[in-house]
């Protein structure tokens, strides 16, 4: 026992010198080619080695003394405890490691716990066996064991890639236009990915998209290149990685991505999802804008002949007038003083007409500028009530209104148009001499105006398109002249002031028209203060 001890007093490490150390591997793009690539291992990987086999080693030679010195146990307990700390070290630091381990462990069990003891020699051959036995073992269980911990880490990482991948699809489905799109995927990329920087070249604009810390990391001329190549260039030593952006057969651009190694799968699937999305992004607008020119060519032809049917029955009395004026008829002074009136009178109605298509037209394309204050219901409703002189004088119109001084934010000059269109209109399709009623409410910060009349009605399969463009209800039609542009017009003038419009009615019993308009900021708060 005195000897074993001796012997490992004797041990001494020899001094450490600076060494440079060369990874030697076979080139994989090359595998039927004799060349090679070498490549210098990190100074920080090269620290993370040497102290692995050292931390390895040092735990040998405490098994060692452990045993040797402080509880003597038989030949097997120590064999035993040396597979477990190389089995444990192999999923730690990895193959190298353990097998480094392995040879130290056979040459400290055969030296110091076989006999004869203090020497590198076995007298009996079942020790042989044993020690081959053990470091067989040893060598084979660590490589079982740092194969299995290499394909857990890499299943682990495969499995944060497509996570990541998922959290980077999720956010480009979420965003708008295809310019907000290109600009914005540099920056999901590097808050899915946790990368330094990421860039987007487009081949098309010729522009290069970027965001992250570390901008200049990622190479304009790498991401030309990338796209030009059309191969994917996985993150390796340089930790920056490219990939062409292929829809396809055809390469619209490429991205790069610098920071946190990403395999060369994952890189292509980047590739494929951010190009699938670009051009996705581009049909959705493609259609957008066919769509949008669809619908101006419908709403010019509805417009046209909506214009031409309404124009034809006064160019029809205009002309009439006119060719009987210009005949050789006898009229006296009261008869051609009638005939002017109704040339005047069809004059104003086309007029009209024009007016109300161009101001439709003004309001859906935004061009119209409100200019909301705020006002008082009453104000609104006394306006409103004025320009319906003619109405009061035919029927009666009952007012319940509540919070007269309650104020909106409105342009007073619209709203009050609103508000003189429905009234109108209720006048004009319901039954005569029969009450028209206009009431008020607050609620959920808005204010509501309601124009009730006791008429026939709407249908339900009617009522959901009487605010569409020229619409006109059926069994209306012979009932009162319009256009069916006054309710849309009143619709897009409520939409802009953030309200809304709709209709109930009961077929038969008349209808109830509501919008609502947004109640003035102060006038709120003192309304829910009192």
């Amino acid at each position: 026992m005195t000897s074993r001890y001796a012997s490992l007093r004797s041990l001494k490490f020899l001094d450490q010198e600076p060494w440079r150390f060369l990874s030697f591997r076979q080139n994989p793009s090359k595998s039927n080619s004799s060349s090679a690539a070498y490549k210098f291992i990190s100074p920080r990987s090269l620290r993370g080695k040497i102290g692995g086999y050292s931390t390895g080693l040092v735990i040998i030679v405490l098994i060692t003394l452990f045993y040797g010195r402080e509880v003597p146990v038989n030949a097997t307990t120590v064999g035993f405890t040396f597979l477990m700390a190389i089995l444990s070290a192999s999923t730690i630091w990895g193959f190298g490691v353990s097998a480094a381990m392995s040879v130290a462990a056979t040459l400290a069990f055969d030296y110091f716990f076989l006999p004869p003891i203090g020497r590198l020699t076995i007298a009996d051959p079942q020790d042989w066996v044993a020690l081959s036995s053990f470091l067989f073992t040893a060598v084979l269980g660590s490589s079982l064991s740092a194969r299995a911990h290499s394909r857990a880490v890499e299943a682990n990482r495969r499995r944060q890639e497509v996570e990541r991948l998922y959290a980077l699809s999720q956010r480009l489905l979420g965003e708008g236009n295809l310019l907000e799109l290109s600009r914005a995927i540099p920056q999901h990329i590097v808050e899915s990915f946790g990368a330094d920087s990421a860039a987007l070249f487009l081949s098309s604009k010729q522009e290069v998209h970027r965001a992250g810390i570390e901008l200049a990391q990622v190479d304009d001329g790498r991401l030309r290149l990338a796209a030009e190549s059309e191969d994917v260039q996985a993150a390796g030593q340089s930790s920056t990685g490219f990939a062409p952006l292929k829809s396809g057969v055809n390469v619209i651009g490429s991205v790069g991505i610098s920071g946190p190694p990403v395999s060369k799968e994952t890189m292509g699937a980047i590739g494929c999802l951010i190009a699938v999305t670009i051009e996705r992004a581009g049909a959705i607008e493609h259609v957008a804008k066919m769509e949008a020119a669809r619908a101006s060519e419908e709403f010019k032809s509805v417009m046209l002949d909506a214009i031409t049917h309404d124009f034809r029955t006064p160019l029809t009395c205009i002309k009439s007038s006119v060719t009987a004026l210009l005949t050789d008829l006898e009229f006296d002074r009261e008869q051609k003083k009638d005939l002017l009136v109704v040339v005047d009178e069809e004059c104003d109605r086309i007029d009209h007409l024009l007016d109300k298509a161009s101001e439709l037209a003004r309001l859906e394309s935004g061009e119209v500028k409100l200019d909301p204050a705020p006002h008082s219901i009453g104000e609104l409703i006394s306006a409103a009530l004025a320009d319906c002189k003619g109405v009061s004088r035919a029927r009666p119109i009952h007012c319940e209104v509540k919070n007269e001084e309650l104020r909106v934010f409105a342009d007073l000059s619209w709203a009050k148009s609103v508000l003189v269109q429905l009234i109108s209109n209720a006048h004009l399709y319901s039954w005569p001499r029969h009450p028209i009623t206009v009431s008020t409410e607050k609620r959920d910060g808005f204010a509501l105006f309601s124009v009730a009349d006791e008429g026939p009605g709407i249908e339900e399969t009617e009522a959901a398109r009487i605010f569409e463009k020229f619409y006109r209800c059926k069994n209306q039609e012979n009932r009162a002249q319009g256009t069916g542009m006054g309710l849309p017009i009143a619709r897009a003038i409520i939409e802009a002031h953030g309200g809304t419009i709709n209709v109930v009615s009961r077929y038969g019993h008349g209808s109830v028209f509501t919008f609502c308009l947004p109640l003035d900021l102060c006038s709120a708060v003192n309304a829910r203060v009192s």
